[in-house]
């Protein structure tokens, strides 16, 4: 059937426009919104399209980078059903995607990324912001894309648009092979003209598929359960994903057995439930890691199993450890020479708990993990206990005090520094979606963008970005974003001076805290050399005068200084009744043994200078080969 007369530009946004999901019988927009900045690449092309269409909803950004954060964090909010686009010239501005691709592909996250591109009929050779390429000549800057994308296409001819398009949406939509998709537009094919037939524009809606666990894989996964005698739940991100919480409650209330969780799957049982025994490895709790250490069969629901989550292959201690795996992807699903059950996760859990029905563990091994929770909530509570009022608050006072306010209503967001850590062992967790720590990539300035994506999924919800000085000088620019089109997203920055995680691990691994502060070189020092070595890390001076609350506000947003934990809280009651983009700015102090939060719980891997003169760098290869004679290969 004969169609329109469109640029490929047009045909795309019109495309994009009648995309949907569909799972459980509900139906959304694949594509919600498109995020874009403008250059030569793509403004008469994309940017004449959208304005012509009036078909999507446009957001006018400030980084490419921070986009697709924003993009990654609707989707993810959205339970990977709905997603955002994001649109860029050429040049820096397609490459600025790169780092929020790889954010997006490495999470399992669904974002739809249109970066124009150089000319394919090739009227001048180069043109501007061409990548010079003497062996290819079909080579541009959007190659960098490939490798951190889950699907990639360059449109050279209009009529190519069709199957990439419809290729685009159905990995989009595919929770087995989401994550970044690319479709790299040249700017003269933008602006082409084609006769498109009707049917491409019909409305398609993407059932999102829930599959059954194979009966073979099912019967060898319930005799593993049924077997074990200490076994161990590790919920990933896979479990909210498919929605699975209430599955998975249903499962471990029905045999007893606990369940840890990884940055990704923190949530997927509310703090308080019995058998939520908390976060898992390095960041972990001491109750999920001694249970895991124990542990004779690790039950993984929907994990990718990082290294933090396994300690760098040293936490799943019992020599006879076997693991069984329930994912929807086969390549997760055998990891660890682990018993494959490929499914969805919802799916997975109801079908194994209907066929486990009447097993339970013994009421022994509950006892001891109830009994460790016990001990490691007293331990929550003396971080977040605040006995001066008037004093300056330390990172986990602050997150005690955010969390005397919360209900599951809220959404905290973070993703780098020393936080991740603290939130993982220490945040309680109310709700399936108040938990949002995008740990796949830990990307520095993810939270702020992010924020403005999860509060665009879920308006009318509290939205908390919570970040260090590190990472809010990183990529502060969404601000004005949030400013423009009024979310309400409530920002809570901390102030340490410096990258204070990696100062603490660079203490730890012999490298003295070298580069990490936030100071003055003390007097006398060089760049080239002084106090500290060749090099000039003797950053051991004054703080630096950085005034970042002056700074959220040249940005437009409303800003609450508390210098105190009095104040703080009190702050942050103003910033979550706010109507307003609300910034809390808080200097932290050092955290002490008593309350601080309690230190890792498991090791990980970061390898340490095998020869060297410092003596702190000798005492800690030793304690590095000391922790590396653990790790073994579970084959």
């Amino acid at each position: 059937m004969s169609g329109p007369r469109l640029t490929v530009a047009q045909a795309l946004v019109r495309f994009l426009a009648r995309q949907y999901t569909e799972r459980d019988g509900r139906r959304q927009r694949l594509v919600g919104a498109m995020w874009g900045i403008f250059g030569h690449g793509n403004v008469a092309g994309i940017g004449q399209a959208l304005l012509e269409s009036g078909d999507l909803p446009f957001v006018q950004g400030r980084n490419e980078q921070a986009m697709v954060h924003a993009a990654v964090g609707h989707a993810r909010q959205s339970n990977r059903l709905s997603t955002h686009a994001v649109t860029t010239s050429i040049g820096p501005g397609a490459t600025n995607l790169v780092t929020g691709a790889a954010l997006a592909t490495v999470n399992r996250l669904p974002v739809l990324l249109l970066p124009g591109d150089t000319f394919a009929t090739r009227p001048a050779d180069p043109v501007l912001q061409q990548l010079e390429v003497p062996y290819a000549g079909d080579v541009s800057v959007n190659d960098c894309l490939r490798p951190v994308s889950a699907y990639f296409d360059r449109i050279t001819r209009p009529e190519a648009l069709i199957p990439a398009a419809l290729a685009a949406a159905r990995v989009l939509t595919d929770p087995a092979a989401t994550g970044a998709v690319t479709l790299a537009l040249p700017q003269d094919v933008q602006a082409e003209a084609y006769d498109w037939p009707e049917e491409f524009f019909a409305e398609r809606v993407w059932h999102v598929r829930r599959p059954q666990p194979d009966p073979e894989e099912l019967a060898a996964a319930v005799r593993a359960v049924r077997s074990a005698r200490r076994p161990l739940v590790v919920a990933g991100g896979g479990v909210h994903h498919s929605r699975a919480e209430g599955a998975l409650r249903a499962f471990a209330e029905a045999t007893g057995i606990p369940v840890a969780s990884t940055q990704a799957g923190k949530g997927s049982l509310p703090y308080d439930h019995p058998a939520d025994v908390g976060g898992i490895g390095h960041t972990g709790t001491a109750t999920a890691d001694e249970l895991a250490g124990a542990a004779d069969l690790v039950i993984g629901v929907g994990t990718r199993y990082t290294d933090f989550t396994t300690a760098s292959a040293t936490l799943f201690g019992n020599p006879g450890v076997r693991f069984l795996n329930l994912n929807i992807t086969g390549f997760d699903a055998h990891k660890l020479a682990a018993l494959p059950l490929v499914a969805d996760a919802r799916t997975g859990l109801e079908a194994l708990t209907e066929a486990l029905r009447g097993h339970h563990v013994e009421h022994g091994y509950e006892r001891e993990y109830a009994d460790g929770k016990e001990r490691w909530e007293r331990r929550v509570g003396t971080a977040y206990e605040a006995p001066d009022e008037d004093a300056r608050p330390t990172q986990p006072q602050v997150l005690g005090a955010l969390d005397g306010l919360v209900t599951g209503d809220d959404i905290v967001i973070n993703a780098a520094g020393s936080l991740p850590g603290d939130l993982h062992k220490l945040w309680r967790t109310r709700s399936r979606d108040q938990y949002h720590v995008e740990y796949g990539y830990s990307c520095m300035g993810y939270e702020i963008p992010a924020a403005i994506g999860v509060a665009m999924a879920a308006p009318g919800r509290p939205v908390w970005a919570l970040v260090g000085d590190g990472t809010y000088l990183m990529n502060p620019t969404e601000i004005v974003t949030a400013v423009q089109e009024n979310v309400p997203i409530k920002v809570v920055v901390l102030q340490n001076h410096g990258y204070a995680s990696i100062g603490g691990l660079s203490e730890a691994v012999g490298s003295e805290r070298f580069g990490t502060a936030y100071r003055h070189r003390e007097p006398g020092a060089s760049q080239a050399g002084g106090p500290g070595g060749p090099g000039g890390g003797a950053y051991t001076g004054e703080p630096l005068p950085v005034d970042l609350a002056a700074n959220a506000a040249s940005l437009g947003m409303r800003v609450i200084r508390a210098r105190t934990v009095r104040d703080l809280r009190e702050a942050l009651a103003e910033a979550r009744a706010a109507d307003r983009p609300t910034c809390v700015y808080v200097e932290t102090e050092t955290a002490d043994t008593v309350s601080g939060a309690p230190p890792a719980q498991a090791w990980w891997d970061v390898p340490v200078a095998e020869t060297a003169t410092r003596p702190s760098a000798v005492k800690a290869r030793g304690e590095y080969d000391r922790q590396v004679a653990a790790r073994r290969r579970h084959l």
